[in-house]
């Protein structure tokens, strides 16, 4: 037996969970496995881990490397994506990097004598070397002694299928789900303390792929030892069969958990009662509405109370019963706390016979939804519950242009600029799996009118490892005397050489546009973007949105003509030059759930749809999956067939407490392919309104009064 001591150094995923007495909490997972699941060393458990978990692996062993990233979508769907290098398994290659995605079910958790059982599918979709499926069961027989038993197929049977890995991969290999030989596997944890649990199981796994000639073969017994750092870390180190020894760090956060569950804010101004009507009879008459200095002045007070909040008084309609306020909210993530200070305000600002509130939202220049609510209720009901005045308001489309609308002075034009550090990553290259840059940017925006904004920024890179380098092992200089910019099977590069576009030690423009926001009727939004659009393409885009304030389903279409950006990225064009477009189809399912289907042409002239669905919780943490599928060819697209990704966005107020509308975030690619790609223009319609929409204001109402 030899002992080969390894070092995990990352990120991964342990459990916010908390310091749990044992196994208090029977179908909660508390150890992963060296997949980054739910599991022992390399069998699955049927547990699952919180809601909302976002978490991480880094294992090493002599076997290999795995670089893991869940999400546990719902309380019984867990999902992965995985990255892995093996060495020594492909004698063309030397080594594989592979990309494998996993997904975990759990049917029915455990509940007095019945265990938790889930089934899940290993390595699904790519070149299958993990290829696995399962159907496991789990139960705690004591308070810190659970056992797993299941049954195997794939390598979990110790049958590995066999890959030819110069196949393009990336797509379901349900042929082979369930087929072969079907073995038995089991475990069985301890938890000796509240951080430290060990953990026996017996698998079939031979490791047959990464074993080799003249290396002994493991054994069918494994063992790990687990132990739990704070609430967020985990290492682990373990052996598999006594041969093979390695260790593994984690991490988990979860997205429904904040660190600052309140908040950090001040608390918001108290809602001011009216007096009684014998005490201001001429507020309460209305007869100062007669005033023509009675309006400025309110308007200025409250514009001036709102800035306070971070809030921005665009417009207002006041009469004698009735005021319209149409808001701007740059700081609160939940759009609904931004209602909720804005009516406190309105009862301070406005005369006592104003008995409804409309609080428009604005965004843009777009008047994206009012809610209505009467005064009344604002001020009886200020000590209940958010859903009280919930069931009292009214959520509507609102006016493009009401009657009486004063725009509040000296808001337009304005100019507005910052100075800041950026970053930019690059993952999933096998020579060199994370690529970055990070230097000093300078952005800027010019508001001209509502809805007109001309906006810009010019970076200066400092370091990174990002170097300027052309596709298909070119060096640039080979690129540029190539002289098109077309791949081997006639495919234009619309994204694939990327690389071009990095390392530039110069000062570049990411973009420089002017778009124009308009809002035709209540539920229609129009949208025109022209300049530079995004590093690769300059041109001009025109969209289209139908969405109603209180409508699950919306609809848009969206053209652009571009043309290809030199790789200085100043003012310069390349010769390649296309018109793309898509109609699209956005449904909210509730409970955060929401979806996207775009079908049109893409950037390299191929024709398909992306389906994209999204994962959302009220404090703005959104994980999501997409999947685009074109008339391009599998061996003209490449390795991976079709494009495919996982989106990320996380918001600052989330870890600082502070509010802030800012996130950071991004969509990680397994490949950055040529088929099946869109344009990437700032500020699209849907996601501009859509967080102030119906669906978004009521999952976020619990902070109306915060």
């Amino acid at each position: 037996m030899r002992f080969r001591p390894t070092l995990l150094t990352s990120t991964a995923l342990a459990l916010a969970l908390g310091h749990l007495p044992a196994f208090a909490q029977p179908t909660i997972a508390r150890q992963v496995n060296t997949y980054g699941l739910p599991g022992g060393v390399d069998t699955p458990t049927a547990e699952a881990f919180a809601e909302g978990t976002l978490g991480g692996s880094i294992n090493y062993s002599e076997y290999g490397q795995r670089n893991t990233l869940l999400f546990q979508v719902s309380p019984g769907l867990t999902a992965a994506l995985r990255y892995t290098r093996m060495d020594g398994v492909d004698q063309r290659l030397g080594y594989l990097w592979d990309r494998s995605f996993d997904v975990h079910y759990q049917i029915v958790g455990e509940q007095g004598w019945r265990p938790a059982v889930a089934v899940g599918l290993r390595d699904f979709m790519g070149t299958g070397v993990y290829s696995a499926e399962y159907l496991v069961a789990t139960k705690s027989v004591t308070d810190n002694i659970r056992v797993t038993a299941g049954v195997g197929w794939g390598r979990l049977a110790g049958a590995w299928r066999e890959t030819e890995y110069g196949d393009e991969g990336g797509r379901p290999n349900y042929d082979q789900w369930f087929t072969g030989p079907a073995r038995p596997f089991a475990s069985v944890a301890w938890q000796a303390t509240d951080r430290l649990s060990v953990v026996g199981e017996y698998s079939h796994d031979d490791y047959e792929l990464e074993v080799g000639e003249g290396k002994p073969e493991p054994g069918r017994f494994n063992l790990a030892v687990n132990y739990q750092i704070g609430e967020t870390y985990g290492v682990s180190a373990y052996t598999i069969g006594g041969e093979v020894f390695g260790a593994q760090i984690n991490f988990a956060l979860n997205a429904r958990q904040s660190p600052f569950p309140s908040g950090l804010e001040p608390a918001p101004a108290p809602v001011r009662p009216r007096p009684a009507q014998g005490a201001d009879p001429e507020g309460w008459s209305g007869a100062w509405s007669a005033d023509p200095t009675a309006q400025p002045a309110i308007q200025t007070a409250l514009a001036g109370a709102l800035e306070n909040e971070g809030q921005e008084l665009q417009a207002m309609v006041l009469g004698p019963t009735h005021a319209e306020v149409r808001v701007q909210n740059n700081r609160y993530m939940p759009q609904a706390q931004a209602v909720g200070r804005t009516a406190r305000l309105m009862t301070r600002a406005l005369p006592p016979s104003v008995e409804t509130f409309t609080i428009t939202s604005m965004e843009r220049g777009l008047a994206t939804s009012s809610v209505t609510l009467r005064r009344s209720d604002v001020e009886r009901l200020e000590n209940t519950a958010s859903a009280n005045i919930a069931q009292a308001a009214a959520i509507t489309d609102a006016a493009p242009r009401p009657a009486g609308l004063v725009p509040t002075h000296g808001l337009y034009p304005r100019f507005r600029w910052s100075v800041g550090p950026y970053t930019r990553f690059g993952m999933f290259d096998p020579e060199r799996p994370i690529n970055y840059e990070i230097g000093a940017e300078a952005s800027a925006r010019y508001h001209i009118t509502p809805g007109l904004v001309l906006s810009g920024a010019i970076r200066q890179r400092a370091f990174g490892n990002m170097d300027q380098d052309g596709p298909g092992r070119l060096t640039p200089e080979e690129y540029l005397e190539q002289g098109d910019d077309l791949g081997p099977m006639g495919v234009p590069r619309v994204r694939s050489d990327w690389r071009m576009y990095t390392g530039n030690r110069s000062p570049h423009i990411p973009h420089l546009t002017l778009a124009y926001y308009a809002q035709p009727t209540e539920a229609v939004y129009t949208r025109i973007t022209a300049g530079l659009l995004e590093p690769m393409y300059g041109g001009i885009s025109a969209e289209a949105l139908w969405k109603p304030a209180t409508s699950r389903l919306g609809l848009g279409a969206e053209v652009s003509h571009v043309r290809k950006r030199d790789f200085d990225m100043l003012f310069s064009f390349r010769d390649y030059e296309t018109t793309t477009g898509h109609v699209s189809a956005y449904y909210d399912f509730g409970n955060g759930f929401w979806g996207q289907i775009d079908a049109g042409r893409y950037l390299a002239g191929d024709v398909g749809a992306t389906v994209t669905v999204n994962r959302e919780f009220e404090n703005g943490w959104r994980v999501g999956a997409y999947a685009t599928k074109t008339d391009m060819s599998r061996e003209a697209f490449g390795e991976g067939s079709f494009d495919k990704g996982i989106i990320i966005s996380a918001p600052m107020s989330w870890a600082t407490g502070q509010p802030s509308r800012r996130t950071v975030g991004g969509t990680l690619r397994s490949l950055n392919r040529d088929g099946g790609v869109r344009l990437d223009v700032d500020g699209r319609l849907y996601e501009t309104v859509r967080r102030n929409h119906a669906g978004e204001l009521y999952d976020g109402w619990g902070r109306f009064w915060r």
